[in-house]
């Protein structure tokens, strides 16, 4: 897991594709660059679903890790 602090955390739990990456869209966009928000998810497709987030919007994805079902989600906002 990174051990860079969030500066928000978003509760994606209980909801399916695509509403994770959905909801992240939505908190990253006020952010400043170089922000960074935790993503806290139950869906296990949110972890293909965040590389290819993270890909197409040129975002950092510093982390992904899973543990007990919970999956967690890592990303920092670019410049």
């Amino acid at each position: 897991m990174s051990d860079v602090a969030p500066d928000q955390v978003l509760d994606a739990r209980d909801l399916k594709c695509p509403l994770p990456v959905l909801k992240a869209r939505r908190a990253m966009k006020p952010m400043a660059a170089g922000e960074v928000l935790r993503v806290e998810a139950t869906d296990p497709g949110s972890m293909d679903d965040f590389v290819h987030f993270c890909d197409a919007t040129g975002y950092e994805l510093l982390a992904q890790s899973e543990t007990d079902g919970l999956f967690v989600h890592v990303i920092r906002k670019s410049e």
